[in-house]
């Protein structure tokens, strides 16, 4: 499956792939991203339904011992902080908790994830937002609210207005998401010394809207409503009634980005257009709670590291995408979605070319997505069909076909003067846009012994023409289990050939 759209400007892949793939293996954490607004912890209370209440036509949840790992989870604007934080991003938060036992259970959760919280208040006598939700057979049962939404008292507001000019005023942070949940901390007032702030800092602020009252965000670079908040937005303001029409209208009104979530019909960004990524299979979406923290922080973290916004909403439709298809309020992997973002890209050439290290970090990836991943080696000067032929039958030999590519010097050294006769950043170019091939690395070395063992293939992969005992790298690719394959050739090809055919033209 490729990119879908429903109308709009679309293109079939990302503009700028290298700029994703970068981003996703190193530049998020470069970045350090304020969260301001409503803090709330997620709770879930598993079991299985076998009957009917007697008492009330009511299922009966026995519930399983709870897991801490995935029963207690970070909630609202701590959602996208934690999505933030698994992207790679040093995330600090600013917003209020209650002097109970949810907010120290809060903390405790933002402390393991290395999330700051030296900016949010304690407020004694008001309850930490809590929303428990019942499961039955993986089925959602009930759901259980514990909040107050009255505004704070002004000292409240005062604490929360200097820990933000404190913060921004330190010159530290490249970005600020704003999470309003209508839980009180985004008032008017806040919201517009935060913009006001971070506008005479030069932080670009993104926001996740509740409510009509869209004047309290102007100052923003992006705000990001779904579908039903836009309608009520539009209606308020008696803009048009198409939520997609309503968003032109309302990043004028604002002069910003509106940015209107439309589930699997994707992302609209005003006049960019609408974009969208492959369609879920219904089958696969168990739980949507918690999508729009994700695309909010996928979104604020894609801009704040230079992508454009087409290839923003891209991304962040592929991290929602993922989250989707688990149950509860689940923060993206980055590892899994860069490996979606090279599944996705794998036809640009440009996209496949790592570092060694960058390299390791994929690996990772694709083993945690249960990808086995074979490596082979070569020159390559002058492609002809043999070489075709020989990586087609290595791709069969795992999920996933690495290839380690001499550098010009190391062939000059093995070949001498005169040799490659395809300088390095064209043989890239062309192994890359081979289907069969997954990822490439250059090595200098005389063999690909550094890389074999930096990588760690589960399949060492050379032609016919090798014995097992001549494969550089056999002995410890067969030390922790994997394996040794050697693939037929096409008789009768080589460069050496090649090239002395074409002197003799």
């Amino acid at each position: 499956m490729g990119w879908r759209v429903s109308d709009g400007l679309m293109s079939t892949a990302f503009d700028n792939p290298e700029a994703v793939k970068a981003a996703l293996l190193h530049g998020f954490r470069d970045l350090r991203v304020l969260v301001v607004g409503d803090l709330m912890l997620d709770m879930y209370v598993r079991g299985a339904v076998h009957r009917v209440s007697p008492e009330a036509p009511v299922p009966v949840v026995r519930a399983a011992d709870q897991d801490p790992d995935q029963d207690v989870c970070l909630g609202g604007a701590a959602n996208a902080a934690l999505n933030l934080a698994r992207l790679g991003v040093k995330v600090e938060l600013v917003g209020c908790l209650g002097d109970d036992a949810p907010g120290r259970s809060f903390l405790a959760r933002a402390a393991d994830e290395q999330i700051g919280t030296g900016a949010v208040e304690t407020v004694a006598g008001r309850r930490t937002t809590t929303k428990t939700r019942v499961l039955g057979g993986g089925q959602q049962v009930v759901r259980v609210d514990v909040e107050d939404t009255s505004d704070f008292e002004n000292s409240v507001y005062e604490r929360l207005s200097d820990s933000l000019v404190t913060a921004l005023s330190a010159d530290k942070f490249d970005a600020v998401v704003l999470s309003d949940y209508a839980k009180g901390v985004c008032a008017p007032n806040l919201c517009a010394n935060l913009m006001r702030t971070a506008g005479l800092r030069g932080v670009k602020v993104y926001v996740d809207p509740k409510g009509v009252d869209v004047e309290k965000y102007r100052g923003a670079c992006l705000v990001k409503p779904n579908e039903a908040e836009m309608s009520a937005i539009a209606r308020h303001h008696g803009w048009a009634e198409d939520a997609v029409a309503a968003s032109v209208q309302m990043a004028g009104h604002l002069d910003s980005r509106v940015a209107v979530t439309l589930g699997e019909r994707g992302i609209q960004i005003d006049t960019e257009g609408r974009f969208a990524s492959e369609s879920a299979d219904q089958r696969e979406v168990f739980d949507v709670s918690g999508a729009g923290d994700t695309v909010m922080a996928t979104l604020a973290a894609a801009s704040a590291a230079g992508i454009g916004w087409a290839d923003a909403a891209r991304l962040a439709n592929l991290a929602a995408l993922q989250v989707i298809r688990e149950v509860g309020t689940r923060p993206v992997d980055r590892a899994r979605l860069l490996v979606s973002v090279i599944s996705h890209v794998r036809r640009d050439s440009d996209s496949k070319h790592f570092a060694l290290d960058e390299l390791v970090d994929l690996r990772e990836a694709w083993r945690a997505q249960g990808l086995s991943v074979a490596l082979t080696n070569g020159c390559f000067d002058l492609l002809h069909a043999g070489h075709v032929k020989l990586l087609e039958s290595c791709a069969k030999t795992a999920d996933r076909l690495v290839v380690a590519l001499n550098s010009d010097e190391s062939i000059t050294r093995l070949k001498g003067e005169g040799r490659p006769l395809m300088p390095e950043d064209q043989r890239l170019t062309v192994l890359s846009a081979l289907q069969s091939i997954d990822a490439v690395v250059v090595f200098g070395e005389d063999t690909p012994i550094n890389v074999v063992k930096a990588l760690r293939p589960d399949v060492l992969v050379k032609g016919a023409d090798y014995t097992k005992d001549r494969v550089v790298g056999a002995d410890i690719v067969e030390s922790y289990g994997g394996r040794v394959e050697l693939v037929p050739l096409w008789e009768g090809l080589s460069t050496t050939r090649l090239a002395a055919a074409i002197n003799k033209l």
